[in-house]
C-alpha cells in the first residue's frame, strides 16, 4: 500500500549551535540517545550547516556569540526558502520579555532560557518536531495534488488567480480493453496496478518538464509547458513522454502477467489553468485545446503517439518519423488531419 512518503521513522537531526563548549557538550549528552546531533559554535557556522545540510529537522540555538549572534542567524535562515521551515529554539541567559518577544518577532519557534530544565527542553523539542512533521505531511500531500508554482501563491496569498498559458502541449493516455480487464481483477490487484503503471508515467512525463493534471480511472492527462520555463520545447518533451511511456509498457509487457496496451493523444495550443472547488479543490487545465487532445487520442491505435498538426509544426527533432494518417472527424471539433510519430530506428 503506497504511503505517499508520510511515514518518517528515521531519527532527527539537531543542530546545537552555542559558543561554550561545556553547553554543547551538556546538551549532546542530553539528546544523543534520541537524535542525530551536530553542533556549531557560533551563528555564521550554523547558517551555513543548515543551508547546505537539508537534514537538520530542528536548531537548538543560543543568542549571545561571536562572529554572528543568534538573533542575526534566525533572521538569514528564516530568509531563505529553502530553511526558512525548520523551526529554531533559542535556548539562552537572556530572560527579559523583550529578549523573548524579539525571538518571537523574528521568527524564533520557542524560547527556553537558562538554567533550563532538561526535562523541558526534551519535551519543547519533542512537540516542535511533531509540529514540523506535521507541516512536512501536509507540504507532501499538497505536492501530490497541486503544481509548486501554485502551492506557492496559496501559501503567499491564499488563492491562486486563474492564468492562460499560450505554449502548452495536452497529452490524453487511456489503457486499451480496460473494462473488460478490471472486471477480471480484484479490487486490490487493480489498484497496485494503476499506481505502478502512473507512477511510472508520472516519472517519464515530470523528467521531460511535464506535469500530471489528473487521472480518471484508466484514463492519465498531463501536459507540458505549464508553469514551466522550457515552455519552448512543450511539444518535443510531451512527445517524447508519449514515446516513453509506450516504450516502458512494452519492456514491462515482457515480464509482467498482466499486459497493458495504450492510446496516446496529443495537442499543442492555449489553455486556461487554476484550482477548481473549495472543500475539495483540484488543479485543472481548461479550453477547447484540452477537447481536442482528449479528441485525438480517442481516434489513435493502440500503442502509438497520435498528434495534431499544431504539435506536429512544433516538432524539429530529426530523430522523429511522422507519418500522416489523413483526416479524421473529431466529435464535436471538426475535420481535423492527424499525424502518427514514432523514433527514427
Amino acid at each position: 500500500m503506497n504511503n505517499f512518503g508520510l511515514n518518517d521513522t528515521g531519527k532527527k537531526t539537531i543542530l546545537i549551535v552555542d559558543d561554550s563548549v561545556e553547553n554543547l557538550q551538556l546538551l549532546t549528552a542530553l539528546l544523543k540517545d534520541d537524535y542525530q546531533i551536530k553542533v556549531a559554535k557560533n551563528g555564521l557556522k550554523a547558517v551555513e550547516i543548515v543551508t547546505k545540510d537539508p537534514s537538520i529537522d530542528l536548531v537548538l540555538m543560543d543568542v549571545m556569540m561571536p562572529i554572528m549572534d543568534g538573533y542575526a542567524a534566525c533572521e538569514k535562515l528564516k530568509a531563505d526558502e529553502l530553511t526558512a521551515q525548520v523551526p529554531i529554539i533559542f535556548l539562552t541567559s537572556l530572560s527579559q520579555a523583550a529578549d523573548e518577544t524579539k525571538g518571537f518577532d523574528i521568527g524564533g519557534a520557542d524560547f527556553i532560557s537558562k538554567p533550563f530544565n532538561a526535562l523541558v527542553v526534551k519535551a519543547r523539542i519533542r512537540t516542535h518536531l511533531d509540529l514540523q512533521d506535521e507541516r512536512r505531511k501536509a507540504d507532501t500531500l499538497l505536492r501530490y495534488l497541486l503544481p509548486s508554482t501554485v502551492i506557492k501563491e496559496l501559501k503567499k496569498t491564499g488563492s491562486y488567480k486563474p492564468e492562460i498559458h499560450k505554449n502548452t502541449s495536452i497529452m490524453f493516455c487511456d489503457l486499451v480493453d480496460f473494462t473488460t480487464t478490471a472486471a477480471t481483477l480484484e479490487p486490490t490487484v487493480l489498484v497496485d496496478e494503476l499506481s505502478e503503471l502512473f507512477a511510472e508515467f508520472d516519472e517519464i512525463v515530470t523528467g521531460l518538464g511535464g506535469l500530471r493534471i489528473k487521472t480518471l480511472g484508466d484514463g492519465y492527462m498531463a501536459a507540458c509547458g505549464i508553469g514551466s520555463s522550457d515552455a519552448a520545447d512543450h511539444a518535443l518533451n510531451m512527445v517524447n513522454a508519449g514515446l516513453d511511456i509506450i516504450q516502458f509498457l512494452n519492456e514491462r509487457n515482457e515480464t509482467s502477467e498482466l499486459k497493458w496496451e495504450c492510446r496516446i493523444g496529443i495537442h499543442s495550443g492555449q489553455v486556461i489553468s487554476g484550482v477548481v472547488g473549495k472543500s475539495r479543490c483540484q488543479f485543472d487545465i481548461m479550453g477547447d485545446n484540452v477537447n481536442i487532445a482528449s479528441r485525438v487520442e480517442s481516434n489513435g491505435s493502440p500503442m502509438a503517439v497520435t498528434i495534431t498538426e499544431s504539435t506536429a509544426n512544433q516538432l524539429s527533432s530529426n530523430q522523429l518519423l511522422l507519418k500522416p494518417l489523413g483526416a479524421f472527424n473529431l466529435k464535436g471539433k471538426g475535420t481535423m488531419n492527424l499525424i502518427e510519430v514514432s523514433r527514427n530506428a
